[in-house]
């Protein structure tokens, strides 16, 4: 487990702390072998009874949960509810580690990963009272390969 320095935040990517976090902690459900983002859009009911996700095994396989077509969706799953008012977890952030510090680090070194003010739920389009993503905050990601 790693605990980062805003020296070391700043360094972060995928490469080297983002994929092996999400090969140890999602390819049960999202490895090679799982449906495109595309694919799986096809026939959500379908895979979520199977408990097969969308793959996560490439960088740009993860850039359609974070840019698009699924904008934030990864940011949703994850999320430890810290910003919330009901405080509820993400549906996979349970599965970011087998304790809350473990789980904590991993959120850490992905947050740092995505750049500092990057962090937001927001989808592509307007959902609710939620507001569709905006260029300011699309502008905040690094995503450093």
């Amino acid at each position: 487990m790693t605990l980062l320095t805003p020296a070391l935040a700043a360094d972060t990517s995928y490469r080297k702390e983002v994929a092996p976090i999400i090969k140890a902690q999602c390819f049960e459900c999202h490895d090679s072998t799982s449906p495109s983002q595309v694919q799986f859009q096809t026939n959500v009911e379908g895979y979520k009874t199977a408990k097969v996700g969308p793959r996560l095994d490439t960088y740009a396989d993860l850039m359609a949960l974070i840019v698009w077509p699924d904008t934030g969706a990864l940011m949703r799953r994850l999320d430890d509810g810290s910003q919330h008012p009901d405080k509820k977890p993400g549906n996979m952030y349970k599965h970011l580690g087998d304790s809350e510090l473990e789980r904590q680090a991993n959120l850490a070194i992905i947050k740092s990963w995505l750049g500092e003010n990057a962090w937001n739920l927001n989808r592509w389009q307007k959902r609710g009272d939620v507001p569709a993503i905006t260029k300011e905050q699309l502008d905040q990601l690094q995503l450093r390969y």
